[in-house]
């Protein structure tokens, strides 16, 4: 419905200004032709007139009416006030000045030129200060001084709206624009009268919430009265003196260290309690349980000397079993003894005979050895006999054999040389010669001074020491 209302407004509006057009043309389109016509007259003459034909007259009431007309969608869209989303209208009238009431978003009718709307933004507005200078946000600097005559910083964030019953008085009392006429003065003021109760550090941080709310509480008095409602006052920091802040900062510094130590001291004295009740504790322990372990005694003895009472009666007897018990150990060793005796004889005569059955067996062993050894030596002796047999044979179709035989027998030292069988001048035939003949009986003659065999190869031996 309102875009509708918006829409036919401007329409209205349109035509208006179409008809104020309409008039307007249609009275210079008249006076064009009237100054054609004059110009055909003055240079044709009264003949170039008649030939024009009579001039038309200027159509005044045709213009007068619609200029007339015009007025009237003009003033129906001019009595169509619209009041934005977020924001409220006070109704004023040339002639009795502000109006009482508040115009809510939407349309209003009022008077053409004889009344008008003055449009406020009634959504949360936000002022903002900066505690030092900074070229990039250009906001405003508030700064004020402590009751040590310090200066320092403040960045606060006030966030108010216009209370939407009092935009009459508003906009009849108060100094526009508000934000800057009236919101920034209050809030400077507040803070700068508020600052010197306090002294630098409880305004940083002992007294910060306080010194804050008690500044929220003056600025909302003070710009409620003016129809401004404050919702949240922040105080978003304090930026302290260079040297002050130094300063601050080891001070706090060695308070953190003071109350590090303190709890730390604070530990110690409980860690040190703790010490003495374990230390009682156990004390305590000891003493109970050296009381038990007195009791638990004291009620042994009773009950042994409870218990000797029928003890001394079953001692007894228990010495008279072992005086029996003695008696027959006695017995029965005397009777181990003359067991044993008898054992041993039995046991003498059993090895007696066991070792003249060893001594016979021995005796059979070594007569079957014997006969064992001597069929061994008959047998070797015969086998002996064979061989020698056999070399005998060997030797006797091959005479130069045993020379070898004995050469190789005469040490591990010698190598056997074949050298030709009619070496008469080969040097270690005359050593052979010697060692056999020297060496040899004088039954038995030398080999090598016989002539060699007539067999017709050559062949020769001789004895070189390695």
């Amino acid at each position: 419905m309102r875009q509708v209302m918006f829409a036919l407004k401007w329409l209205l509006m349109a035509v208006g200004v179409a008809m104020f057009g309409t008039a307007a043309g249609v009275v210079a389109y008249d006076v064009y032709l009237a100054v054609q016509f004059q110009k055909w007259m003055g240079l044709g003459g009264p003949g170039a007139a008649e030939e024009a034909g009579p001039s038309r007259p200027i159509r005044w009431l045709l213009a007068a009416n619609l200029f007339g007309w015009a007025w009237a969608p003009l003033l129906l869209a001019l009595s169509v006030a619209i009041v934005p989303e977020g924001s409220g209208g006070v109704r004023i009238s040339q002639i009795s000045g502000v109006r009482e009431g508040t115009l809510y978003p939407g349309l209003h009718l009022i008077v053409p030129f004889v009344q008008s709307i003055a449009v406020y933004d009634l959504r949360d507005h936000l002022y903002t200060t900066s505690a030092a200078a900074d070229a990039t946000t250009r906001k405003e600097v508030l700064t004020v001084q402590t009751r040590e005559g310090l200066t320092i910083g403040l960045a606060v964030s006030v966030r108010y709206r216009l209370d939407p019953p009092r935009l009459a008085y508003i906009h009849a009392n108060l100094t526009q624009p508000v934000d800057s006429e009236i919101v920034a003065p209050v809030v400077s003021t507040a803070f700068r009268d508020l600052a010197p109760n306090y002294v630098v550090r409880e305004v940083f941080a002992v007294k910060r919430d306080e010194f804050r709310a008690k500044s929220t509480k003056t600025i909302s008095d003070r710009l409620g009265a003016d129809g401004i409602v404050v919702k949240e006052v922040l105080l978003r920091d304090v930026r302290l003196p260079a040297e002050y802040a130094k300063g601050l900062e080891d001070i706090l510094l060695k308070e953190q260290e003071s109350e590090r130590m303190e709890f730390e001291t604070a530990i110690y004295e409980k860690q040190v309690k703790i010490a003495e009740l374990q230390a009682e504790a156990a004390k305590a322990q000891q003493v109970k349980r050296s009381q038990a372990d007195a009791e638990s005694r004291v009620i042994a003895a009773k009950a042994e000397s409870d218990a000797m009472q029928y003890t001394l009666p079953l001692k007894q007897k228990q010495i008279e079993q072992s005086k029996l018990e003695a008696q027959a150990r006695k017995e029965a060793t005397v009777e181990n003894a003359e067991a044993a005796a008898q054992s041993k004889v039995i046991d003498s005569k059993a090895e007696v005979e066991r070792r003249h059955l060893l001594a016979v067996s021995d005796s059979e062993t070594t007569r079957l050895n014997a006969a064992a050894n001597a069929e061994t030596i008959r047998l070797t002796a015969t086998a002996d006999a064979e061989r020698l047999q056999g070399e005998a044979a060997v030797l006797k179709q091959n005479p130069m054999l045993i020379q070898k035989i004995i050469a190789e027998r005469l040490s591990d030292k010698l190598q056997i040389i074949m050298v030709p069988t009619d070496g008469r001048n080969f040097f270690a035939s005359d050593v052979l010669r010697s060692a056999f003949s020297g060496g040899t009986s004088s039954n038995n003659t030398d080999e090598s001074d016989q002539d060699p065999p007539a067999s017709g190869h050559k062949q020769a031996q001789i004895m070189k020491t390695k």
